[in-house]
């Protein structure tokens, strides 16, 4: 018999996306959002108002807001333990998540997650997961239940580049592309795992060249532009839903601060961050977008700053104030009751 001839399709980069003053303003105000959420739950955390592990996504807030606004709620999102901006991106309260980072019976997960396994299924988002990569195979899983009910959604199932070489991924790469399943690999790579740059713990660090061998197409766009992002999921997005089976976007990203809330992120230089910082911040760029049009002024967009410190300062009080959860608590949503 003959072998298989068939040859990879080619990866590709996306162009961007204009955006209209509206959409450029709507960006703004949930990256902002994201970003200025973040930076109290790091406060709060030194305050010793949260406790556990925390992993912040301050850098990173294009990448998730630009794949939201490219997909419909119907479309289920997946990711790992760094998962606050995609349940705000989500539409999931900022109260809410932020009382499920201080353990409170309110919070979006009555206190049981915390900082790294929150849920919504309500808003189609499907955790928040501690273990490096474990969310791919849940995300493949997730899209095969798609398939098999004959949807049109598609899963967008996030992970990092510390994730990228994990065994688990290239075996749900390899089950997707054999079931054409409708999901969209999403890889934002911030450049460091855990400590280590991603030139010395892969041999390939174009991750979206990763599922080449197996006939899987990939993408790659500057993840700290909003409208990049955005045009490289509607790519990906009408791909996977015409029925093509997977694709992968390889989301090129900066993350700010440490691997978790204990890095001290020693391991790269002080100028590299600044620079990123004044160069390429998302919030920044999309900012300056918009002021550069000329349709929206300076002083519209000092409305919606203050607008977001508000509902901010509102979620951290409500997050203080909220009550702890009973001791009988923890036996309850641990099993499922069945009636025989």
């Amino acid at each position: 018999m003959a072998a298989n001839k068939r040859q990879p399709k080619l990866a590709q980069e996306t162009v961007s996306y204009e955006g209209t003053p509206a959409e450029l303003l709507k960006f703004y105000r949930e990256m902002l959002l994201i970003r200025k959420f973040e930076e109290r739950v790091g406060q709060m955390y030194g305050m010793g108002l949260i406790g556990g592990f925390l992993h912040l996504y301050v850098g990173q807030e294009a990448v998730v807001v630009g794949v939201e606004n490219a997909i419909t709620r119907n479309d289920p999102m997946i990711t790992s333990y760094r998962c606050h901006g995609h349940m705000l991106a989500r539409g999931v309260s900022p109260k809410t998540v932020l009382a499920e980072l201080t353990g409170s019976i309110r919070g979006v997960s009555k206190g049981k997650g915390g900082s790294m396994h929150m849920f919504a299924p309500d808003y189609g988002f499907f955790g928040g997961h501690g273990i490096v990569g474990a969310q791919v195979p849940i995300g493949t899983g997730i899209a095969l239940a798609l398939k098999y009910r004959s949807s049109d959604s598609i899963c967008f199932t996030f992970f990092g580049d510390g994730a990228a070489n994990q065994g688990q991924v290239y075996e749900s790469y390899n089950m997707a592309e054999l079931w054409k399943l409708p999901i969209v690999y999403v890889i934002e790579n911030n450049q460091y795992g855990m400590g280590t740059s991603i030139a010395r713990a892969s041999a390939q660090t174009e991750f979206f060249r990763h599922g080449e061998g197996l006939g899987i197409p990939g993408i790659q766009c500057d993840g700290m532009d909003v409208l990049a992002v955005r045009a490289a999921s509607c790519e990906a997005a009408l791909h996977v839903r015409s029925g093509n089976g997977p694709m992968i976007i390889e989301m090129n990203t900066y993350r700010y601060r440490g691997h978790s809330i204990s890095d001290p992120a020693k391991y790269r230089p002080k100028e590299e961050v600044k620079e990123v910082r004044e160069t390429r911040d998302p919030i920044q760029q999309i900012r300056q977008r918009i002021l550069d049009d000329g349709e929206i002024k300076e002083e519209a967009l000092g409305e919606v700053d203050a607008e977001i410190k508000k509902v901010v300062v509102a979620a951290a009080k409500f997050a203080e104030d909220a009550p702890r959860p009973d001791p009988e608590e923890v036996y309850s949503d641990v099993y499922v009751e069945r009636n025989e």
